[in-house]
């Protein structure tokens, strides 16, 4: 069989399924055959395998690739209410499949230009599901941020990789490995548009409008895969970037260091609850960013453990913040109050993805962020001071926020509820399970290179 084609054409013949009335469950059952057919997927740990027509898939393609099926499965099931309301259930399908295709190839295709191609191509679908399911209408000024933030610097990025080509006459990833380019202007254009799109401290700003606005499907999606782009696309270009990277890389990991801490400290003011979720993110991509710019060992496998952690964790805190926002139509702390007396059996899915949330055992975060402690502190043992404070904060935020929605005295204007559904405990259970139990295989990650 070709290589890892096929699992395209299974999504693009899913399409036409997305037309049909009542196939809404339907198509998260193909995701899911898709989804273990790919698990069974071999792959050659340390080379790009299973080549076929420039698509291929090496290990940090695998893990990324697995994700975004996973996460978009979920996003169907967190989305039931579309479907129940018919809240043009058939058009958000279509949408979920085409925002996969694109996130699919960005991850297994190996020609620069066309991974520019496709990585601003899964921007389409996301700024439809903010645009046309959000909830505020802010929504149209959250996704005018998203867009300009990320289309301003990619501009850039198209014109390094033809630049890459006129000099190389190839832009294929897996030759690329073999030069390294000592130049500036071509290190700034090509890095600036994964670093927005991580995003790093000081053009993060577009992440919380667009969070705080997004349907729960697209804040699953912004937190669990969009945010990977970046680190995924840092990984690839860094290795013929080598050379000025070294000469330049302290600038983002100050940045990205003091960043996380500030952004830390913002948490704590937050009374939005998506919005301290959606900070929270921010402040673990600084940690990714900085341990990938230390270009070491340590710094590579953290940053990928960490992102696949924070996919799922992330995706989990906003599933839960949506499951109160179905029941109390308000995402303030202020209302969100003493949820335990509603719904005790969620204050523990509350607390196991908090408790991941601030890298506790045994937990990929954790894994992640002690793989990307030793890199950093390795690097310069000054990093420690910020690590120490940015560690400590993320408790305190997590803290925080479980103590917040959980306990206290509940909010008396509460005039009917109902309780938590299958349906529901199902999805946090699909989010914390792997979260998990991938820590048992965690020598995959470790290994490649």
């Amino acid at each position: 069989m070709l290589g890892v084609l096929k699992f395209l054409f299974m999504m693009v013949f899913m399409i036409p399924l997305c037309l049909l009335k009542n196939m809404f469950w339907l198509v998260q059952m193909l995701m899911l055959l898709l989804m273990f057919m790919f698990m069974n997927l071999s792959i050659n740990f340390n080379m790009f395998s299973n080549i076929s027509y420039s698509i291929s898939c090496d290990i940090i393609s695998y893990g990324l690739i697995l994700l975004s099926i996973w996460i978009c499965i979920l996003m169907i099931m967190a989305s039931e209410n579309l479907f129940k309301m018919k809240f043009f259930d058939c058009f958000f399908l279509l949408n979920v499949i085409f925002l996969l295709i694109m996130l699919y190839m960005t991850f297994s295709v190996m020609n620069l230009f066309l991974f520019y191609l496709f990585f601003e191509g899964s921007l389409i679908p996301t700024l439809m599901l903010i645009v046309g399911w959000g909830y505020q209408p802010e929504r149209i000024q959250a996704g005018m941020y998203l867009l300009f933030y990320t289309l301003f610097v990619s501009l850039p990025l198209l014109l390094g990789i033809f630049f890459v080509f006129t000099d190389k006459n190839f832009i294929m990833v897996y030759f690329l490995k073999f030069f390294s380019m000592d130049l500036i202007l071509l290190y700034l254009s090509m890095i600036m548009a994964f670093l927005v799109k991580m995003p790093m401290y000081f053009v993060h700003l577009w992440l919380p409008k667009a969070h705080v606005e997004a349907p729960v499907s697209g804040s699953m999606i912004l937190a669990g895969i969009m945010l990977k782009l970046g680190g995924y696309g840092l990984l690839r270009i860094l290795i013929f970037l080598q050379e000025i990277n070294l000469k330049l890389n302290y600038f983002w990991v100050v940045i990205s260091l003091i960043g996380g801490f500030y952004i830390s400290l913002k948490c704590f003011c937050q009374v939005d609850m998506k919005s301290l979720i959606a900070y929270s993110s921010v402040c673990h991509m600084g940690l990714v960013i900085s341990g990938l710019m230390t270009m070491n060992y340590w710094g590579f496998i953290g940053s990928y453990i960490l992102m696949i952690g924070h996919g799922l964790c992330s995706s989990g805190m906003f599933c839960l913040a949506n499951i109160n926002y179905e029941r109390l139509h308000s995402r303030s702390l202020l209302i969100n109050k003493g949820m335990m007396n509603f719904m005790p059996s969620l204050s523990l899915w509350w607390f196991l993805l908090l408790s991941s949330n601030m890298a506790a055992p045994p937990s990929l975060n954790l894994v992640g962020e002690i793989s990307l402690i030793n890199s950093l502190v390795s690097w310069s043992w000054m990093t420690m001071i910020m690590l120490m404070f940015i560690s400590f904060f993320s408790a305190g935020y997590s803290l925080y926020l479980y103590s917040y929605s959980q306990h206290g005295k509940y909010y008396s204007g509460i005039y009917s509820f109902y309780m938590g559904v299958s349906r529901e405990y199902l999805m946090l259970m699909l989010h914390w399970l792997p979260l998990n139990i991938l820590v048992l295989k965690i020598d995959y990650s470790m290994i490649w290179f």
